[in-house]
C-alpha cells in the first residue's frame, strides 16, 4: 500500500528532477523514491561476531591495562 505524502522542494531541485527524469524516462516519483531507497536500504541480516576482527596481523594489547586510567581511554 502508498502512502501519499506532500513535500515542498525547491524549484531549481524540482527543475532538476524534472529534466533528469525527461532523459532518463522515467518519472519524478520513481527518483524520488530510488534515492529514498539507495539512502535508506532496507535492514539486512546480521550476523554475530564469532571469531578476531584482526587476524595474525599486529601485536595484541594487554588484555586489562594497568598504566592507564580506563576513563582516560574511553573519554579521549
Amino acid at each position: 500500500m502508498a502512502v501519499r505524502t506532500t513535500i515542498d522542494i525547491p524549484e531549481p531541485l524540482h527543475d532538476r528532477l524534472r529534466d533528469r527524469a525527461e532523459r532518463s524516462g522515467a518519472s519524478i516519483r520513481s527518483l524520488i523514491v530510488r534515492a529514498i531507497e539507495q539512502t535508506y536500504p532496507g535492514s539486512t541480516k546480521r550476523r554475530p561476531v564469532t571469531g578476531p576482527l584482526i587476524r595474525e596481523a599486529g601485536q595484541r594489547g594487554a588484555q586489562y591495562p594497568t598504566d592507564e586510567n580506563p576513563h582516560d581511554v574511553v573519554f579521549s
